[in-house]
Order: C-alpha cells, then sequence, then structure tokens
C-alpha cells in the first residue's frame, strides 16, 4: 500500500487521524509504534525529528507527513473519498479548522496536561496546572453545550475535520473532567461520535490497551 500511518492504537491524536482514514475507506498500512523501544524511536524520529505520532507516510508521492490536522487535510486533498473532511467553501473552510484548533488546543490539550500529570512522581506533581487545565475544559464544555443545541455535527450537518478532532478530545476529556449534569448537548453530542462507524472502529481497536490508561491517584 502507498500509505502507511505510524502510530499508537491508544493515543489520542493517533485517533484522529485514523477516524479521516477510516471514514473514507483509505487502505493503508498501520505500524504500530512503541516509543520504548530505541529501535522505533528512533525510526520515528528520522520521519519526524519531534518524535511525535502520528505521521503518515506516502510511498507513491515520497512524502511524510506529520501532525493529525495536516495529515486530514493531506488526505483530503491527495486521496478524496465520499466525505468532504474541509468544505470546497473558503469562508466555511476557515471556520472549519477555527473548530478543529478550538477541540485540538483547548480540549485535547488540557485533558493530555491532565493525564500528564497523573504519570509523574507525587513529588513533580503540578495541582496549579491541573486546576488550569480543569478550568480550561469546563470553559469549552460550555461552549460546546452551546454550539450543539441544534444537534448534528460540529460544523452543523456534515461529519468533517472538526469532528475528527472533538471524537478522542471528547471521549478522554470526560474521563479526567466528567461533563455536568446540565450538558446534555455535549454528552450527546459524544454519543453521537461514538456511534460513527468510523470512530467506532477506532475504539474498537484501542479496547486492548485501555489498560494503559493512567487511572487518577
Amino acid at each position: 500500500m502507498a500509505l502507511t500511518l505510524h502510530f499508537h492504537p491508544l493515543s489520542s491524536f493517533c485517533w484522529k487521524a485514523l477516524i479521516a482514514l477510516y471514514e473514507n475507506g483509505i487502505p493503508f498500512t498501520p505500524n504500530l509504534v512503541n516509543l520504548g523501544d530505541p529501535a522505533e524511536r528512533d525510526a520515528l524520529l528520522k520521519l519526524w525529528p519531534i518524535g511525535k505520532f502520528p505521521v503518515l507516510s506516502d510511498d507513491a508521492r515520497g512524502e511524510h507527513i506529520p501532525e493529525s490536522s495536516i495529515i486530514i487535510e493531506y488526505l483530503d486533498r491527495h486521496y478524496r473519498g465520499p466525505t468532504r473532511l474541509i468544505p470546497d467553501d473558503a469562508p466555511l473552510a476557515l471556520q472549519t479548522r477555527l473548530r478543529d484548533r478550538f477541540y485540538d488546543l483547548y480540549v485535547h490539550l488540557p485533558m493530555q496536561k491532565i493525564v500528564g500529570d497523573r504519570l509523574r512522581a507525587a513529588a513533580a506533581k503540578d495541582p496549579h496546572g491541573v486546576d488550569e487545565a480543569r478550568n480550561r475544559l469546563r470553559t469549552a464544555y460550555a461552549m460546546v453545550e452551546q454550539q450543539m443545541a441544534a444537534g448534528g455535527w460540529a460544523m452543523g450537518g456534515d461529519f468533517g475535520l472538526a469532528d475528527c478532532a472533538a471524537a478522542p478530545a471528547l471521549f478522554y476529556g470526560i474521563r479526567v473532567e466528567p461533563f455536568g449534569e446540565a450538558q446534555q448537548n455535549l454528552r450527546a453530542y459524544l454519543e453521537r461520535l461514538e456511534a460513527r462507524p468510523s470512530f467506532a472502529r477506532v475504539l474498537k481497536e484501542a479496547e486492548p490497551y485501555f489498560q494503559m490508561f493512567p487511572k487518577e491517584s
């Protein structure tokens, strides 16, 4: 196959790229990367010196594409399928990219801050940073609750890039900062995402690794 995705099945940002691949049935070779293995980590660093996944390799075009949002835009441009992940309409495409950034920066990253703190030794924990992350999540949740009042997907009627970003962010987000009782629109949106076949497949494949998710100490 021309495409190879270098990833880990528990990684939330990898989920984002996988959703896009599965959404349009794009053939690819999965390459599970164990960053704890020096050889596998070195191989990833040769593709992307930052050393983070996912990275998409396209042998047909001789390119290695890092970063989940860029991978999805690359797929939408070069391996377009029935689900358009970024609209052709320029203003709507700009708003779609903004909503993608919203989920990555204000849901995904605060969630990862809390998860990362759970992995720290007691002396290295950052309670102030965790409190800030929780406040950021609560603010974002309130915004999504309003945005999803009419139901549907992140940008309205069509599933797209922003939903690929929202799915892993909210799935893990509720596990570190639960939704409020009044946030029924937010809860219903996550349920729709989990029922989407592309994301349901990602979750099914990740199940054997869920035991690795750090619990609150």
